[in-house]
């Protein structure tokens, strides 16, 4: 079933379909821009966005629910939800159509803003370069695609550089590259130059052609032996797929 809610002309229509036990969001297009499995609203239906998930393995799991996460581009609202009901963390996400934060209240079960959720209702681009947000992110996720998923949106050397200001010493950023492979060489070269090649680390691309790569605030190179004990204990505590992530998941340089 489909359910339409109207927009303004600016931006893409807003539309909400299911498919058995499981909801997509839509902006226009087939498309899918996000996903919920109904009677798990709060876990995380897709692989790549269970992917966002990378910067846990860099941190200690104590530490998590003192942290914040910073998402930009709601889709369904996924990482946001997660961050906020699993991971008990402050989570922020930033969302320029109005929509799509009604769509994802109504729909897909986004709690209302409160002390430790807010959805800031801006242009990513220019809301990042909020001086109130720098330095003050531990977890950022950029999922930002426009109705056609073609290429991000967001993609520059300079866009990157205002991401990494964001972040806290031990932060990283985690980005969803869809598309032309000439487009992901692109987003790896504008990620290095902001960020350092080797602060880069990146997945194997998933079946549905998503490829996740994390860049690190402060480049580190722990042995794959340590990170193999957090993806055990990242598993364990919160149900994520991550003993397979050793498998897929290496630096970049």
């Amino acid at each position: 079933m489909t359910r339409k809610k109207t927009s303004t002309a600016e931006l893409p229509e807003v539309s909400v379909s299911d498919d058995g036990e499981v909801r997509h969001l839509h902006l226009g297009t087939p498309w899918i821009q996000g996903s919920m499995r109904v009677d798990e609203p709060f876990a995380l239906e897709l692989e790549y966005v269970q992917r966002m998930m990378a910067w846990l393995l860099f941190v200690e799991p104590a530490s998590v629910s003192k942290r914040h996460a910073m998402q930009l581009g709601l889709g369904a609202g996924a990482i946001t939800k997660f961050c906020h009901k699993k991971l008990r963390l402050c989570a922020t996400a930033i969302e320029l159509n109005p929509q799509v934060v009604a769509v994802c209240r109504q729909w897909f079960k986004l709690p209302p803003d409160g002390p430790k959720l807010r959805v800031v209702l801006a242009d990513a681009a220019r809301e990042i370069q909020n001086p109130m947000w720098l330095g003050t992110v531990d977890a950022l996720a950029v999922d930002l695609y426009d109705h056609d998923a073609a290429a991000p949106v967001l993609d520059s050397p300079d866009f990157y550089a205002d991401c990494r200001a964001l972040l806290s010493e031990d932060g990283s950023m985690t980005v969803n590259l869809f598309g032309r492979s000439s487009s992901y060489e692109k987003s790896l070269q504008s990620m290095a130059s902001a960020f350092g090649e080797d602060a880069l680390w990146a997945f194997k691309p998933t079946r549905e052609g998503n490829t996740v790569v994390l860049a690190q605030r402060t480049p580190t190179r722990p042995k794959r032996a340590e990170l193999a004990a957090r993806a055990e204990a990242i598993q364990a505590r919160w149900d994520l797929p991550t003993a397979k992530w050793m498998r897929v998941f290496k630096p970049v340089a």
